[in-house]
């Protein structure tokens, strides 16, 4: 039998919100198995998740930037918050995104080994960034959208200064209608995003194996005992209630323009606006640090050890 620890208890409460001993028992049943005890728990209606997210503990900055018909996202990491409000990181990251949008990548190391606007390559800029500030610092990541003829809308949600913040939403709009009413409504989805993390922009964006194991889901919680043709019609309508959850044209808008409509009747409703039809292309969210475990630390004990001697 797996021993099931009380940090293990303490990450499957946090990613469903069930109760301890609830969380305690689906990682019996399950051996330990995180994922799995996600979905023991759903099936006994134990969970109101129905999707996860990583959890927020990297330190650092977002930083996107847009142009005519490109525009990126990176992500910068610190390791404490202090940095992110020094000019000097500010610049990296605001470099880094400049770098990225221009030479159009998305590939880290890519990136590290282009020219850095104020000489050398970024990979040397962080590197005296680091010698300077006196922190460890890395580019984790980088997205980018393009459009052939359109517009894009961003979000930057606790910005320390104008693209740079906490989370950032890059969304593109392929169209050749007016540009000034793509960036109003670029920019609202961008706000509606950032509030509700869509995972896929529609249905056939997502990972088959995600919908999958969502049907399995409601087929073992609903349809114990029933007909086949029954199962597959619960399943059905599980399906297009999920997708309302994850995927952003399926979404009810938060605009408050554009109450009970979802996010792809808004875009169709703007194009009478715009002048021109409208197709919602993509869209990037980043969160900082999500999904990267931060090292807990006992702070009392560093400082008493640092005063010993010992640190």
């Amino acid at each position: 039998m797996a021993i099931i620890s009380a940090a293990l208890v303490k990450e499957l409460r946090e990613k469903t919100g069930a109760g301890m001993m609830d969380c305690k028992n689906a990682l019996t049943e399950v051996a330990g198995d995180i994922e799995a005890g996600v979905d023991w728990l759903r099936k006994k209606g134990l969970s109101k998740a129905a999707k996860k997210s990583g959890r927020i503990a990297a330190e650092g900055l977002v930083a996107l930037t847009v142009k005519t018909t490109d525009a990126v996202i990176v992500e910068v990491n610190s390791e404490t918050d202090f940095v992110a409000r020094n000019e000097d990181f500010q610049a990296l990251a605001r470099n880094i995104a400049e770098v990225a949008v221009t030479q159009k990548l998305t590939d880290v190391e890519a990136i590290k080994a282009s020219a850095y606007p104020a000489g050398g390559t970024v990979e040397t800029a962080i590197a005296n960034a680091i010698a300077t500030i006196g922190e460890n610092m890395t580019l984790r990541r980088a997205a980018l959208l393009s459009v052939t003829q359109g517009a894009f809308g961003s979000y930057m949600h606790n910005a320390v200064s104008p693209g740079l913040g906490k989370i950032g939403v890059i969304v593109a709009l392929e169209s050749t209608g007016k540009v000034d009413v793509l960036q109003t409504l670029g920019g609202q989805i961008a706000k509606h995003v950032a509030a509700t993390n869509p995972q896929a922009l529609d249905s056939s964006a997502l990972d088959p194996e995600v919908v999958e194991r969502e049907k399995k889901v409601l087929a073992e919680k609903n349809g114990a005992g029933k007909p086949a043709h029954v199962v597959e019609k619960i399943v059905e309508s599980g399906l297009k209630s999920y997708y309302k959850e994850v995927c952003l044209v399926d979404q009810p808008s938060i605009i408050p323009d554009h109450a009970n409509k979802t996010i792809g009747q808004v875009v169709k409703d703007t194009e009478a606006a715009a002048g021109a039809p409208i197709v919602l292309k993509g869209f990037v969210r980043y969160a900082l640090g999500e999904g990267i475990e931060k090292q807990e630390s006992d702070f009392a004990a560093e400082v008493a050890a640092a005063a010993s001697g010992q640190a």
